[in-house]
Order: C-alpha cells, then sequence, then structure tokens
C-alpha cells in the first residue's frame, strides 16, 4: 500500500468507489471520469506502479479479471465490444497500475486515443452501471 496513491485509499476502504469485483488479488470499480458509461479499472490489490513492476504471479490474475470484466460488457451494458488498454508512466494518471476496459459500439465517437469524457449524471446513475457490470461478472463466473 501506498500512503499517497488514490487507488490505494479505494482498496483500503478509505475512499469511495463503485467496486464491481472484489477478489483476494484484484479489485475493479468504475472509473469516476469515463470515457463511456460502464468503463472500469482492473486494478491489482498489492500497489505496483506499471506493468514491468506486476509480479508474474500477479499478472494473470489481473488479466484474467480484465478478460471477464471485457467479456461481461457486451451482455450487460449491450455494447457491442470493449476497448482494454494499459497506460505505463506516459498518461497515467494515478501511479498504480490499471487496466482500462472501456464499453464500445461502432460509431461512439472513439477515435484513436483521443479520450473525451462522459461524466455519470449522478452518483445513482454510476451505481447502476456497477451493478449491471457486477451482474454480468456473476453470469459469466
Amino acid at each position: 500500500m501506498s500512503r499517497d496513491c488514490a487507488f490505494c485509499a479505494i482498496i483500503a476502504g478509505a475512499d469511495r468507489a463503485e467496486i464491481v469485483l472484489d477478489e483476494p488479488a484484484v479489485i475493479a470499480f468504475l472509473d469516476r471520469r469515463p470515457v463511456f458509461h460502464g468503463h472500469t479499472l482492473v486494478v491489482p490489490r498489492e500497489h505496483h506502479v506499471t506493468f514491468a513492476d506486476l509480479p508474474p504471479d500477479v499478472m494473470p490474475l489481473v488479466l484474467e479479471a480484465a478478460q471477464r470484466v471485457s467479456r461481461t460488457m457486451p451482455g450487460a451494458l449491450g455494447a457491442q465490444g470493449t476497448f482494454v488498454a494499459m497506460n505505463n508512466v506516459v498518461s497515467q494518471s494515478i501511479a498504480h497500475l490499471h487496466v482500462h476496459v472501456v464499453p464500445r459500439t461502432k460509431g461512439d465517437g472513439l477515435r484513436g486515443f483521443f479520450w473525451p469524457r462522459q461524466p455519470y449524471r449522478d452518483a445513482e446513475q454510476m451505481a447502476e452501471y456497477a451493478r449491471m457490470v457486477r451482474s454480468g461478472l456473476r453470469e459469466v463466473a
């Protein structure tokens, strides 16, 4: 854990997040500034800054969780697919490894790596998207 890390604060329960997956080595929660609603961050519980820092035994757990979230989104959110990405240092707004899993639909306006943000209307809408992703994850488990 890092005392200055926003994701470590979420993992420790000191900061609130809409958690969609909660497992011993991995946690996933909705991005507060989503590209599209349902945009989820998959994060190792242990503090590792970049993909290169991730221990080999944790890597498959993080990637498998990201794969499950990605597999869930079409059915849970009505998406046609997903965009899965991981920044390392450059464009990494939080210095804690995280995998972005973004629901996609053809013609959704996402162009290359320009990510226009689509904020949630309110906390209730964000909670509803978290509920849909959690429900979908239970179905693919």
